[in-house]
């Protein structure tokens, strides 16, 4: 049954949900790592910041089109969602193509950067920082082959960034699967805008009596 709420109900509340602020991470830690270890040149750089970017501008469109429409939030949401998927098997790639390690998810330096819920490039270094005891001598061999010395020096190592990208993008992949539940379920519940139009042309119609 179709809620008996506004016509047109608030929305655009999109830089408050927590997929949006993971995505936006997501994103600025992206363009961090492309533009460290993967060459302006590549197709893959551009590939990846734009998989990040529509992640976090679908799930912006797709809060201020809830107003009007449910479906086409939904629909945003999910082209997020899958965005994040694409950028996910980018990453995984790269580790795989550079002979790097793709922490599992019980990993402790990967648990301790979702328990810290990083909202800044610079709380993921810091975190980054704190791991780079732990760096294998692989990992430093292989990330001089796509970076500089100098920049080996003040920049966290690919596999790092990499492994932290994949922990948010999980985290990310996670809270817009929960997001696209709660989603439908209001729609089945509330209806979109042309339910709340059917229901409010016969109130209006009532009230002009």
């Amino acid at each position: 049954m179709a809620a008996q709420g506004p016509l047109i109900p608030r929305h655009g509340g999109y830089r408050n949900l927590k997929s949006f602020q993971v995505a936006q991470l997501v994103y600025d830690l992206t363009g961090l790592f492309c533009n460290t270890y993967v060459s302006g040149r590549s197709r893959t750089h551009d590939q990846m910041v734009q998989a990040a970017r529509s992640g976090v501008q679908n799930i912006a469109e797709g809060s201020q089109a809830s107003a009007t429409s449910k479906a086409t939030e939904m629909k945003l949401t999910n082209v997020a969602r899958a965005s994040l998927e694409e950028l996910r098997l980018d990453y995984e790639d790269f580790l795989r193509q550079h002979s790097l390690s793709q922490w599992n998810r019980t990993d402790p330096r990967r648990e301790k950067l979702i328990a810290l819920r990083p909202r800044t490039l610079e709380d993921v270094k810091r975190w980054a920082q704190s791991t780079r005891a732990g760096h294998t001598a692989s990992t430093a061999s292989t990330a001089s082959t796509v970076s500089t010395s100098s920049t080996q020096s003040t920049f966290p190592s690919a596999e790092t960034l990499a492994n932290a990208a994949l922990a948010l993008i999980n985290v990310a992949t996670f809270l817009l699967t929960r997001q696209l539940g709660a989603q439908a379920a209001a729609f089945e519940r509330d209806g979109g805008f042309t339910e709340r139009l059917h229901v409010s042309r016969p109130s209006r119609r009532d009230h002009s009596v």
